[in-house]
C-alpha cells in the first residue's frame, strides 16, 4: 500500500530542493470541483428535499443565537460585552466555521474510511486523496449555517457605533475568509490525526464544533489559561477574537499588541501547511486494514 501511496502521491524531486509540482494543485483543484458538482446535480434532483434540509440546518443553528437573545433578556452585558458585540463574535465565528464545514466538513469521516477499508478505493485513483476526501458527500445544505452567520454579523456591524476606518473595514471580510482557512486547517489536521487513532471523529469536533461555540462568546467568560490555549496552541482566537477586538476598540486578553489583529491571513497560511505536513505524514503511515 505504501507503494501506491508513493504512487498516487509524487512529488518532484530537483537537486537541492522538494517541490509539489503545480499541476498537482490544479489537478487537485479541479478534481474536487468535478466531484462537488456531481454531488450537487444529485442534490438539485430534489429541490424540496433540500429546501428543508437547508431550512432545517438554518433552524438548528439559529437556535444558539436564540440562547444568546434569551441570556440578554435577564442582563445588560456579559462579560463586559453588549448583545450587538457578541452578535459580532458571534457572526464573525459562525459565517467562518460555516465556509470551512460546507468545504471540508466531510473530512471527519476519514476515520470510518480508514477503519471499513474503503480509503483504499481512494488511493488507486489517479486524483489527490484530499480533494477527494472533501469533495466526499459534499452537503449545499450546510448553506444554512453560513446565512444564518451572515445575518447575524449584519445585524452587528448595522447596530453597532463603530468608528470605521479604511483598516476596520478591509478586516471585517479579511477577518471571515482568514478565520474559514484556519478551521478548514483544523479540518485537514483532524482527519490526518484519523489515520492514526480511527475513530476520533469526536476529537476533530471538539476543535472544530466545540472551537465554533467558544468563539461566540468573549474572551473574559473564559479562563486566562484556556485563553491562551486558544491564541498560542490552536490559534482559533485569530478566527474572531482579536480582529473583533480591533474593529471594535477594545483592549486584547493578554496584553497583546494591536497589529495582532492584522495576522489571521498569516496565521491560516502556517496552519495550512502544518495541516498539510501532517496529512502527507497520515497518508504515508497508512497501511490499510489488510482486508
Amino acid at each position: 500500500m505504501a507503494e501506491v501511496v508513493d504512487a498516487v502521491d509524487t512529488v518532484v524531486d530537483v537537486p537541492g530542493v522538494v517541490s509539489v509540482p503545480r499541476s498537482r494543485v490544479v489537478e487537485g483543484v479541479r478534481a474536487y470541483g468535478l466531484i462537488v458538482a456531481m454531488w450537487l446535480r444529485s442534490t438539485m434532483a430534489y429541490r424540496a428535499s433540500f429546501v428543508m434540509m437547508a431550512s432545517g440546518n438554518f433552524a438548528a443553528t439559529a437556535f444558539d443565537f436564540v440562547t444568546i437573545l434569551l441570556m440578554f433578556s435577564h442582563v445588560d452585558v456579559l462579560g463586559g460585552y453588549t448583545l450587538p458585540e457578541i452578535a459580532l463574535l458571534y457572526g464573525a465565528a459562525g459565517t467562518a466555521f460555516g465556509l470551512a464545514d460546507l468545504l471540508m466538513g466531510s473530512m471527519d469521516r476519514l476515520g470510518r474510511r480508514v477503519r471499513d477499508g474503503t480509503l483504499d478505493t481512494l488511493l488507486v485513483r489517479p486524483v489527490p486523496v484530499l480533494a477527494q476526501v472533501a469533495a466526499d458527500r459534499f452537503a449545499l445544505r450546510r448553506l444554512g449555517r453560513v446565512t444564518q452567520g451572515l445575518l447575524v454579523l449584519g445585524y452587528a456591524l448595522v447596530t453597532l457605533d463603530i468608528d470605521w476606518t479604511v483598516a476596520k473595514v478591509v478586516l471585517v471580510p479579511l477577518m471571515v475568509l482568514s478565520g474559514g482557512a484556519i478551521f478548514a486547517a483544523v479540518f485537514v489536521a483532524g482527519a490526518a490525526f484519523q489515520f492514526v487513532a480511527q475513530d476520533a471523529s469526536q476529537v476533530q469536533n471538539s476543535f472544530t464544533y466545540g472551537g465554533a461555540t467558544l468563539l461566540q462568546y468573549p474572551p473574559t467568560v473564559f479562563a486566562t489559561d484556556l485563553v491562551r490555549g486558544v491564541t498560542f496552541v490552536v490559534p482559533l482566537a485569530f478566527v474572531n477574537w482579536l480582529p473583533s477586538l480591533y474593529v471594535l476598540g477594545r483592549d486584547y486578553p493578554l496584553g497583546l499588541p494591536e497589529w495582532v489583529a492584522f495576522l489571521p491571513p498569516l496565521v491560516a497560511a502556517v496552519c495550512w501547511a502544518l495541516a498539510g505536513l501532517a496529512w502527507r505524514a497520515g497518508l504515508r503511515a497508512y497501511r490499510s486494514t489488510g482486508s
